[in-house]
Formats: C-alpha cells, structure tokens, sequence
C-alpha cells in the first residue's frame, strides 16, 4: 500500500476486521518512517499486531498525505518495519492472495530476492488496483465518459513502477492475476449516497465506524466525494464475483512523459481485468458483519 491517498489507509481498516480476511502482513511503498507510522495507527486502532514491511525507512519524504492527520490526529513516525521484500516472501504463498494498492515496487524486490536466491516462490492469486480495459475489452456503452474509445490510458500504480509491474505479469510463479482497472473504478465514489449506506451498517465493526466517522468530516470538505478505488479491489479480493472479468494480455506502451497501459483479449494468460461490477454486492462485501 502507499498513503498519499485516504482510501489505501480506509482499505487496511477493512481489511484488519473483515470476517473473512486473515491479514498475514502489510508492506508500504516507498517505506518511510512516516508511513509505517500510519500503519501502525491502523493496527493499533483495530487492536492488531501483524508484521510491517518498508521497502527504504530513510525514504528523505514523509509520503503521507495531510488527510491522514486530519482524520486521525498526530501520528508519531514508526521505525519499526522489516524489510518488505522478505516479508513478502516470508507470508505469501500458494494459498495467499496478495493485494496491492499501489507502485510495485516491494513486488519487483521480492520476486529479484527469490531469484537471486534461488526460492521457488508462489502466490496463489494477486489482486492489483491498476490497468486500464478500454476499447476492444469493455463494450462501448459500459466505458465511462472520460475514458470513451481510449486503448491505452496511464495508470499511477502501474506507472509508478512500470518494471516492477511487468516483472509482476510474467512471472510464472503466480496463479491467477485480477486487474480492477480504471474504466471500472473511477466509477466508484464514497459520495453522499455511500455515506448513507454506511450509517446504519456502522456499528457492525469498529472498521465501518472509523470510516463512516473518518468521512464524514471529509464530505463536509469535499462533498464531491472521494473516488473508492482501493476499497473495490479488496472487495474483489474477498469475492471475485462482484466483478465481471476479462481474461487479456496487460501491455505497457512507452508514450508520452509517463507511458500508458492497455490490455488486449487473450485467453489462457491467467490475467484478468474487470470490465464491469456489481456494485450491490461490492457495497454488501464491504459492510459484512
């Protein structure tokens, strides 16, 4: 995860207290003591002690966006974090699925270490926020607005580390890839009418409370809501069926200042993107009791 947005950290809420999550580890990308510190936060506030992961605690930024203190008040800088690419290796396995929410870096240095060690690492599936389907995967009336008719888009936690994500896509290791790619998440917003879903659901976990608490105060800032990438991607996680998938081949163009991504259709990679999702069933995974 990465925490210059508020929905990676809403996501480790979920993810601490969901019924049917048990969370192995966490690991922050760049890594800075600033950002282990939030996630120790998270872990304190649902009474939990897992392993943290950093990929470089002398990272010279904090990485942490001003919304992290705002909702949650001064959070102390942690040095205490393992190093990420081992931890990785340590906790996921064949019978792991491992989410990601940002640049992969810590996936590109774990699976360098497993080579220059010589482990036969495995990960049972690997569920990434990123990728974009667009024209030729996702029909042209289910494409959102701003994304009509595109092949190719940039998308930050791929981009961020594009090598590390292409290193992610072929590598043999891994059983299944889920790509929730941005012609279908930019369309999911924790607005007034999430807001209102959340309320009487709030009292379920102590998760759903700090959320529901959490956004309420940033709707009074920005009652345009915020866009609830991270969020769809665990749901997808816990259940697959909440989206509808294609199975393609991702691709990285080197274009413009940053490159765009694309996906084609290909069957029998083990990639897949989702093109569509049923955002009842996403809303009922997220609110579970």
């Amino acid at each position: 995860m990465e925490t210059g947005e508020p929905d990676d950290f809403l996501t480790l809420l979920l993810l601490l207290d969901h019924p049917r999550v048990d969370l192995k580890a966490v690991t922050v990308t760049p890594g800075s003591a600033a950002q282990v510190g939030v996630v120790r936060r998270g872990l304190e506030l649902l009474g939990r002690d897992i392993p943290v992961g950093a990929r470089e605690l002398t990272y010279p930024q904090n990485c942490v966006s001003r919304w992290h203190y705002e909702a949650f008040g001064d959070i102390a800088p942690s040095m205490d974090a393992e190093p990420a690419a081992q931890l990785l290796l340590e906790t996921v396995d064949k019978n792991t699925t491992l989410l990601t929410g940002g640049p992969k870096q810590n996936l590109g240095a774990a699976l360098a270490l497993a080579e220059r060690t010589g482990i036969d690492w495995r990960i049972g599936t690997w569920v990434a926020q990123g990728g974009f389907a667009g024209e030729g995967v996702i029909p042209r009336e289910r494409q959102l607005p701003k994304f009509a008719g595109m092949t190719t888009c940039p998308t930050w936690n791929l981009n961020g580390a594009s090598a590390d994500a292409l290193r992610g896509l072929a590598y043999s290791g891994i059983g299944v890839r889920r790509f929730v790619s941005k012609n279908v998440c930019h369309g999911v917003v924790y607005g007034r009418a999430m807001h209102d879903r959340f309320e009487p659901a709030r009292h379920r976990r102590q998760s759903l409370e700090l959320i529901w608490n959490a956004m309420s105060e940033y709707l009074v800032r920005r009652p345009a809501g915020k866009k609830f990438h991270d969020p769809l991607a665990a749901c997808c996680a816990i259940d697959a069926s909440i989206g509808t998938w294609a199975e393609v081949e991702l691709y990285f163009e080197k274009s413009g200042p940053h490159g765009a991504w694309g996906s084609r259709l290909s069957p029998g990679t083990g990639t897949w993107i989702i093109t569509d999702h049923d955002h009842d069933r996403f809303l009922d995974t997220m609110l579970e009791a």
